[in-house]
């Protein structure tokens, strides 16, 4: 399965688990995204450790997950980006919009400081 959803506590982890993100795999991501907000996930973890390609359709799905969090006053923490990966997010300035941090640890303790707030 290219999805893996992990539900912890106090949010859902989202495992990408192909080396490509693209027009055949964002949509399955996009549809996880919407069915974890519909069922009231507002914390979303996806961890793009195993993926090594992204394209614009990716990028999308990421962006609708993003949006899906805030929408709903949660958080979505991006984590795991490979280099091409990271490259892609820098040069489209998405690094500016999303929180981002090198692993699911790092990401579940910044979930932590938040509802510590």
């Amino acid at each position: 399965m290219a999805i893996e959803i992990l539900k912890k506590e106090g949010f859902s982890l989202v495992r990408v688990n192909t080396e490509r993100l693209d027009t055949n795999t964002a949509p399955d991501l996009k549809t996880e995204f919407v069915v974890l907000n519909n069922n009231g996930e507002k914390n979303i973890v996806l961890d793009m450790s195993k993926c090594k390609y992204c394209d614009s359709s990716g990028l999308r799905a990421i962006l609708i997950g993003n949006r899906l969090c805030e929408d709903t006053i949660g958080t979505f923490i991006l984590c795991g980006l490979q280099p091409d990966v990271d490259h892609l997010i820098k040069i489209s300035m998405l690094h500016t919009v999303l929180l981002i941090t090198k692993t699911v640890d790092e990401a579940e303790k910044l979930l932590n400081r938040k509802k510590e707030m």
